[in-house]
């Protein structure tokens, strides 16, 4: 008898971030503030330190596991900052960003209205990762987008630096 397995499993999409947190218990109760994550699951290890987690934010999974510095898994605090951006598009930035700060994210850009027809906010949670905030607010086109961008100042703030 031969079991077909679906190579990408329900529920999964086929990018999914996988964050490491110093912290990583504190920082599922974190997400769970700030932006209304769902526990799936959490494994931890018998030192107590969270070898797998599964959050879903929406409809989006995100995975999570602690330090582990002799595995070269390391936050991006202990890195010094961080390159990726988590984006959340959400039905009101405003209320999503109001509600992150007060969870203890770090404001990195106030949500103001974007050229590319969006509703646009930036913040830096206390585990050093970075997350977009946006809610589309007018559809419009490429061109009407690219003459947009000429008018628009550059995005200030948007940095682990802010």
């Amino acid at each position: 008898m031969t079991e077909s397995v679906n190579p990408i499993p329900p529920g999964m999409h086929t990018v999914t971030p996988h964050l490491v947190c110093a912290g990583a218990a504190a920082a599922i109760e974190f997400y769970k503030e700030a932006f209304g994550a769902v526990e799936v699951t959490r494994l931890a290890g018998p030192d107590g330190k969270l070898m797998h987690a599964m959050l879903r934010i929406g409809d989006s999974p995100i995975m999570l596991v602690d330090e582990f510095p002799e595995m070269h898994a390391l936050g991006p605090k202990a890195l010094g900052g961080s390159s990726v951006t988590i984006h959340l598009s959400v039905p009101d930035a405003d209320a999503s960003f109001k509600r992150a700060t007060a969870a203890g994210a770090t404001p990195r850009m106030p949500v103001t209205e974007m050229f590319w027809g969006a509703r646009y906010g930036f913040v830096q949670d206390p585990f050093g990762h970075l997350w977009s905030i946006a809610t589309q607010v007018r559809n419009l086109t490429p061109e009407q987008i690219a003459a947009a961008m000429l008018t628009q100042p550059p995005m200030e703030g948007c940095g682990p630096q802010g």
